[in-house]
């Protein structure tokens, strides 16, 4: 009788000790993730950190180079840009070497960010989102270059030709920063419109087929985007509008060929 008792406290120490190797162990791995979050998050900082200060001695001359699409326009109707407050002359310019910065280290943003996730995707996995991310990236800044060399001149050609007779057109450096922002950023983001389409049709979410019936609701979700995402002008939000559409046609087009390879691999095995 004494044995089996001892045998019962024997394995139910055994059982504890087992629980309390395995709550260390799940401790530990959580600890183990957030000090490689935490020095992912530092090697992008200090990415940013030095990307803005090695552009702003510069800060002067890349908000000329921002602001050409505008001044040019501007000049042919004899306006200016100026700076209403006491610190824009010096803010404003530090501002977008700031931005700037965040945009050339998209890179190795993504780069840290996909060492994180990396280490927990299967083989297969990795070799579908690497190939993925990086044209993420291409096309982040396929949509900004899209913004600043196709519809800024549009925007701006058309905005600055509606004033009434006599009144000057000066725009603030300030605001216009932020608008070419906001353009910027909608633009960006907007261009990931294949990304997610593929994704979706090879995580097996939705059917080609199924994207394809539903063009007319696409359709209108590219112009209410476009609305929501640009300033309350018809000229930016159709020229916004139309490549999401464009784009997400591409995604649909491509998602079934990866479809295709990936039922073809399955046929051969």
């Amino acid at each position: 009788m004494a044995d089996k008792k001892n045998k019962e406290a024997n394995e139910e120490t055994t059982s504890s000790q087992i629980q309390q190797n395995a709550e260390a162990s799940a401790f530990n791995s959580i600890l183990g993730h957030l000090s490689e979050l935490r020095n992912r998050l530092i090697k992008s900082i200090i990415a940013i950190v030095v990307t803005t200060l090695a552009l702003f001695p510069f800060a002067n001359e890349l908000y000329t180079w921002l602001a050409q699409p505008l001044m040019r326009n501007l000049a042919e109707q004899g306006g200016i840009m100026i700076a209403t407050q006491v610190a824009s002359p010096f803010l404003t310019p530090f501002k977008l070497s700031l931005i700037s910065g965040i945009f050339l280290s998209m890179p190795i943003l993504l780069y840290q960010l996909w060492s994180f996730v990396a280490p927990g995707l299967y083989q297969n996995e990795k070799k579908r989102a690497l190939p993925l991310l990086v044209l993420s990236v291409l096309l982040f800044y396929g949509g900004i270059a899209f913004a600043y060399f196709i519809v800024f001149p549009i925007i701006f050609a058309f905005l600055s030709g509606t004033a009434p007779e006599g009144v000057q057109v000066s725009t603030d450096i300030a605001l216009y920063l932020d608008f070419s922002i906001k353009i910027f950023f909608a633009f960006g983001f907007s261009f990931q419109i294949p990304i997610i389409t593929i994704l979706l049709i090879i995580s097996d979410i939705v059917e080609p087929q199924s994207l394809t019936h539903k063009r007319p609701y696409v359709i209108v979700g590219s112009f209410i985007i476009g609305m929501l995402l640009t300033p309350p002008d018809i000229i930016s939000q159709v020229l916004l509008a139309i490549p999401i559409w464009i784009l997400f046609e591409i995604g649909v087009v491509w998602g079934k060929w990866l479809k295709k390879k990936d039922f073809a691999k399955i046929a051969k095995e």
